[in-house]
């Protein structure tokens, strides 16, 4: 559970809504760079298989090739264009492409283009949240975009922890 207050509020039928300033915000490390807000997750729903927000990358920046062992990654790219990479097989995708990672594939997307990628994630089961938050900074609406900044010194053992998978070949 998280320590930040639950946003969005649910309505009849346990739906959720949340607003697009509403969830929790992070500034990522290069080469992400951008923002990931985290939308939904177990601490503002009544879902516990699943999580899910939007990732913001800008022009040339990428999530760097990994894997995950436990869960599946679904993304819908609505804005930009780039590159992504499943178990060493490249693809060009753009806006409305919506790419399913299984578990025990490695990956990696880049902003090809030259404007902002928007994307929507699906994590299932949850935990991608955690990893934002462990190596993002806190970010807020309006905020000025930080100086460029390195994941923290202990990124090896949050991968393991959350059963990351190493890129190829090493």
């Amino acid at each position: 559970m998280s320590d930040h207050p639950p946003v969005g509020h649910i309505t009849k039928g346990q739906s959720v809504i949340v607003g697009p300033d509403e969830g929790r915000s992070l500034w990522q490390p290069m080469p992400s760079r951008g923002y990931v807000n985290v939308n939904l997750t177990a601490d503002n729903m009544p879902y516990d298989t699943w999580s899910s927000g939007i990732q913001v990358m800008p022009p040339g920046c990428m999530v760097r090739e990994h894997g995950h062992k436990q869960n599946h990654e679904l993304v819908f790219v609505y804005e930009g264009t780039g590159q992504v990479d499943i178990d060493g097989e490249v693809t060009e995708f753009g806006p409305g492409t919506t790419i399913l990672f299984a578990r025990n594939c490695t990956h990696w997307i880049k902003n090809t283009g030259d404007t902002d990628m928007k994307m929507f994630w699906v994590f299932f089961p949850p935990g991608l949240e955690d990893w934002f938050y462990a190596i993002g900074k806190e970010r807020k609406p309006g905020d000025p975009m930080p100086e460029p900044f390195d994941r923290p010194d202990n990124v090896q053992d949050v991968m393991d922890k959350m059963r990351f998978l190493p890129p190829r070949g090493t």
